[in-house]
């Protein structure tokens, strides 16, 4: 846990006060019986009705629009002439800053950034971060071959034995690029040595890819797959409920870490609404209990002092992954182009 901890909060200055040229008043009371859409990535497991049903605690009517992180960037692209959404909750970096691109995103400022660190914050204020996820490989617990690094997957030894997502959401996405983007090459393909793609293709093509309806976890425990790629925060969850302890594979390298914003969407006709609403939302007493319930690791220094045991004993065998989120996001739809077209089975 420290180490995590230490790779996000020391180090760095505190945000300090008008770090962002934005409205900074306290607004006017808000209608809160107008409709929030809210497009999030985060509406599994339980997270979609928590959300409305604890929103609706304070006042707050919640509309819930689910779906992966690339397509909900997808959507918002494509609605962009006519808005659809009023808050974006989840997203990583990646999928932010092809939103920024396209001027999907209002310029806000939360009242509750003095506890997060800056080095996790954009810069033109358009999303703050709340909680990290890192991306892990489980497996069975009676499984006696784990392997020590996902490039250990390639060997022919593991073909049809761990489970993969949908590249088009934002899990399968990182896991994918923290892997290749080991392998960077100017000349190369995509920015790619042939090594890296050869790793990619082998990875991608002896991986079971999970078929929507299908129970992953499930099959990990009855060793149907005993390996499956997934967050931190499902793994607290699903062995809470499962009355159940995964293996989880730690590489030297570390594990992709992701961070997890909000942000308000250009277009909405009640920006002041969704200002309340996410200083809400993002507030520590909140993401403390969103943690509890899910196990998310908070950005919130407040709430990080708090999280429950199970989460901080997970996060004392993780080590962020050094990785370089600007080659990554400058490239990743390319990579996942060429991995459909030529990889995936």
């Amino acid at each position: 846990m420290k180490r995590v901890l230490a790779a996000l909060l020391t180090g760095t200055m505190l945000v300090a006060m008008g770090c962002v040229a934005v409205q900074t008043e306290e607004t006017e009371e808000v209608d809160k019986n107008e409709t929030i859409v809210v497009y999030t990535n985060n509406g599994g497991e339980g997270r979609e009705q928590w959300l409305v049903d604890r929103a609706a605690e304070e006042g707050y009517n919640v509309q819930v629009v689910h779906g992966g992180a690339s397509e909900i960037t997808q959507r918002l692209i494509a609605e962009k002439n006519n808005p659809l959404c009023d808050v974006i909750f989840g997203l990583n970096n990646i999928e932010y800053e092809k939103l920024k691109a396209n001027d999907l995103l209002e310029a806000w400022e939360p009242n509750w950034t003095d506890g997060v660190d800056e080095s996790l914050i954009d810069a033109d204020g358009l999303y703050y971060p709340v909680t990290t996820t890192p991306l892990v490989l489980i497996g069975n617990a009676e499984y006696e071959d784990m392997p020590s690094d996902w490039i250990d997957l390639v060997d022919e030894k593991y073909k049809g034995l761990y489970q993969l997502h949908a590249l088009n959401g934002g899990t399968a996405q990182t896991v994918y690029a923290s892997i290749i983007s080991r392998y960077p090459d100017p000349e190369g393909e995509l920015g790619i040595s042939e090594e890296g793609w050869e790793i990619a293709a082998a990875f991608l093509g002896n991986a079971h890819n999970i078929v929507e309806g299908e129970d992953s976890i499930g099959d990990v425990i009855d060793g149907t797959y005993p390996m499956d790629e997934h967050w931190a925060s499902g793994v607290i969850t699903e062995q809470n409920e499962r009355d159940y302890k995964f293996q989880i594979m730690t590489p030297e390298v570390g594990e992709p870490f992701v961070v997890e914003s909000v942000a308000i969407a250009k277009g909405t006709e009640k920006y002041d609404l969704c200002v309340d609403f996410l200083n809400w939302l993002g507030s520590s007493d909140i993401q403390l209990e969103w943690s509890n319930e899910f196990g998310t690791i908070p950005c919130q220094a407040d709430a990080l002092d708090n999280v429950s045991d199970d989460l901080k004993e997970l996060m004392d065998m993780l080590t962020p992954q050094d990785l370089d989120w600007a080659f990554i996001a400058e490239n990743i739809d390319a990579w996942v182009e060429k991995a459909e077209l030529e990889f995936i089975q």
